[in-house]
């Protein structure tokens, strides 16, 4: 049984069908890519996927349940994070800050304690240890807005890790991302597939392949191809459109 499925999935606006007939699914311990070209749906897709939008038909399953319909907060709690293409982090707050607010014993115990982190122990060895996975030890006590872009990035992945998820949805991560601060991030996500479920959307079509154990290709409003990089690499609508252009 696949960790994560979808099965016929459905989502219009109005009387603009953008997901028609989506079909996925994802096994534990694989990387899988989405991509597509703009106005493709799959935006869309990631959101129904992850809880922010309803479908109007099909249905979503996590861990062999039906999870259709639920908020992001009550998907999260089962196990699924994500990060977003805007990024949504607390700017005027440290980076210790921001990943503590996201772990679950702390969230768990509501607002009355964020009051008090600065003596939790525990908290902070958690938020540290994050911290250090994304390559950010030693930018602790910087506040998020100090953080260059690259390392605000990283910071959002670790507030999604901080979560502890099984299964982690990263939203265009490369985007604003100069050479230097991709590679660093493909490094990152390399790491973190050797140990977490990981479905990635992006535009950066190297830097899917070079990552991706499978990728599915949505236009139109479905999927029209998947396989792994190599199989659509020699996959002729992949091969005839501006996705096929890989160096």
């Amino acid at each position: 049984m696949a960790l994560f499925e979808t099965r016929q999935l459905q989502k219009r606006f109005g009387d603009q069908v953008v997901l028609q007939g989506v079909n996925l699914s994802v096994e534990e311990g694989e990387l899988v890519g989405i991509m597509g070209p703009n106005g493709a749906g799959k935006t869309t897709c990631f959101n129904v996927l992850t809880g922010r939008y309803r479908p109007d038909g099909g249905s979503v399953h996590f861990a062999g349940e039906d999870i259709t319909g639920l908020s992001p907060r009550q998907i999260a709690r089962k196990g699924l994070s994500r990060s977003f293409q805007m990024m949504n982090l607390f700017n005027d707050d440290t980076a210790l800050y921001n990943v503590m607010l996201a772990l679950p014993e702390v969230r768990a115990q509501g607002f009355s304690m964020w009051r008090d982190l600065g003596s939790d122990d525990a908290a902070h060895a958690q938020a540290e240890q994050v911290l250090a996975r994304v390559g950010l030890a030693g930018k602790e006590n910087v506040p998020a807005a100090r953080l260059s872009y690259g390392e605000r990035r990283a910071l959002e992945i670790g507030v999604a890790l901080a979560a502890k998820p099984r299964l982690l949805f990263l939203d265009e991560p490369t985007a604003g991302l100069g050479s230097e601060g991709t590679a660093r991030l493909a490094t990152l996500i390399t790491e973190l597939k050797r140990q977490l479920t990981i479905v990635v959307i992006e535009h950066d079509m190297p830097f899917l392949f070079g990552l991706a154990d499978r990728i599915c290709v949505i236009h139109w409003g479905q999927v029209i191809a998947q396989g792994t990089p190599a199989e659509l690499k020699t996959n002729p609508w992949v091969a005839r459109s501006n996705l096929g252009l890989l160096s």
